[in-house]
């Protein structure tokens, strides 16, 4: 079985596309260890992973497309595209390069199924089209070749756009099986799709990220009485969103918050040391130097350094270089999460931890309520900042009837991701 898996990457600063990769890598190598495995990815040179999970180390090759304006690179998307239409029309299999190794078309072809995750929530385009187009290019491409494809579970739309939503229209008509992470989503497709016979293969599945496991860092990075909990205080995790902070990818507001998200950010700390005596970790869930992008990490940085002699030894930024796994168990040594980040979230939640998720999109909604536990939503679009602080301190009241609830949710939740990929299931059939 040679499985082709789009929209996942390893070589990311995103935690949450790392998390959703690595629970894509679980299910497929529990079920079916004996598989091959690439990844079909935008990347300027092919790679190579070692995978490892429980007993099996699975070598993962990164078959890499290009998204630039030298259309003549054999694996440049646009060369790609034109490259199946003809296939497709002339009926020919005799495609230059098409049985060298690491030639996306000729990995495509020879793969036996094609699964798409489409980073969790660009299967939309909510963060604009060319995002939209990026995600969308390469399963039209697998179509085109005439493979399954099965869309991982996942947030599919809104999409507002009428040559975006033709284009999804097309996508989804000529899947073999599309996975909706969250109820709302499956209704939405119908209205896309509206074939009854179509509907059929629509399913669900709970968020790949659940059974991501938790590995501790070499260097944990942290000081010592918050990793022996000297202090007696309890840790409160805060996730803060570099997206969010600079106001969405357009800089001005992109997502309509009705307030000012920095200044969330800050009376949600002030609440948690000042009136309720905890200790705050500021977690990144997106790393990456570069200033002006959308990184968690220069965010956590810049309101460590401006609330440090504030707060001295009360607010803690973890000091280490993590991948997926470890940021999570980083955030499994909280006893309370706040997160913008839904798989930050997730990997609290996933612990037993319970969490609040601060959205800017219908997908923390949608996928918190398949657990139970849509009421630890809270809205920043809609609510004002005095109502999500006091919704905070509520939740944070009850925490240990939540942890309860998660401990006896969570376990069928990964039972149910982790079975996914089985060998008889939808996906093979």
């Amino acid at each position: 079985m040679k499985i082709c898996i789009m929209g996942a990457a390893f070589n990311t600063d995103n935690m949450g596309i790392g998390a959703l990769t690595c629970g894509i890598l679980q299910s497929i190598i529990y079920n079916l260890p004996d598989s091959e495995i690439i990844i079909v990815d935008y990347s300027r040179t092919p790679d190579s992973y070692q995978f490892i999970y429980k007993t099996i180390c699975k070598n993962i090759r990164l078959v890499n497309i290009r998204f630039s304006k030298n259309i003549f690179l054999n694996n440049n998307i646009a060369n790609m595209f034109v490259a199946s239409i003809l296939r497709k029309l002339f009926r020919s299999s005799k495609i230059k390069g098409n049985d060298n190794i690491n030639n996306p078309i000729s990995e495509i072809i020879s793969s036996d199924v094609v699964v798409s995750i489409s980073g969790g929530d660009s299967f939309s385009d909510i963060y604009g089209r060319i995002r939209f187009y990026y995600m969308s290019l390469p399963q039209i491409v697998a179509i085109l070749l005439n493979k399954k494809l099965v869309l991982l579970p996942q947030t599919i739309g809104p999409f507002k756009n009428p040559a975006t939503k033709m284009v999804a229209k097309y996508i989804l008509n000529r899947s073999h099986l599309i996975y909706s992470r969250d109820q709302t989503g499956i209704e939405e497709i119908k209205k896309i799709i509206p074939n009854t016979g179509r509907t059929q293969k629509l399913k669900f599945c709970y968020d790949m990220g659940f059974i991501l496991e938790p590995r501790k860092p070499e260097n944990i990075g942290l000081p010592e009485h918050i990793v022996t909990r000297r202090s007696g205080r309890s840790l409160v995790g805060l996730n803060v969103s570099g997206l969010l902070f600079m106001g969405g990818y357009t800089k001005k507001n992109m997502f309509d918050l009705r307030d000012e998200y920095p200044n969330l950010v800050k009376e949600i700390i002030r609440k948690f040391i000042e009136d309720m005596n905890t200790d705050v970790i500021l977690i990144p869930h997106v790393f990456g130097e570069s200033k002006g992008s959308e990184s968690d990490l220069l965010v956590c940085q810049e309101i460590y350094d401006e609330w440090n002699k504030t707060y001295e030894n009360r607010i803690i930024l973890p000091s280490g270089c993590y991948n997926q796994n470890e940021i999570k168990y980083i955030i499994g040594l909280c006893d309370f999460f706040v997160g913008s980040r839904m798989h930050a979230c997730i990997a609290a939640l996933s612990q037993h931890i319970p969490a609040i998720s601060i959205a800017y999109s219908k997908k923390f909604r949608g996928v918190l309520n398949t657990i139970g536990v849509e009421d630890l939503v809270v809205d920043p679009r809609v609510l004002p900042i005095e109502d999500i602080i006091r919704i905070i301190e509520e939740v944070y009241s009850r925490r240990d009837t939540i942890r309860k609830k998660l401990e006896e949710i969570i376990p069928s939740v990964k039972s149910t991701v982790t079975d996914l990929f089985n060998p008889n299931g939808p996906i093979f059939q």
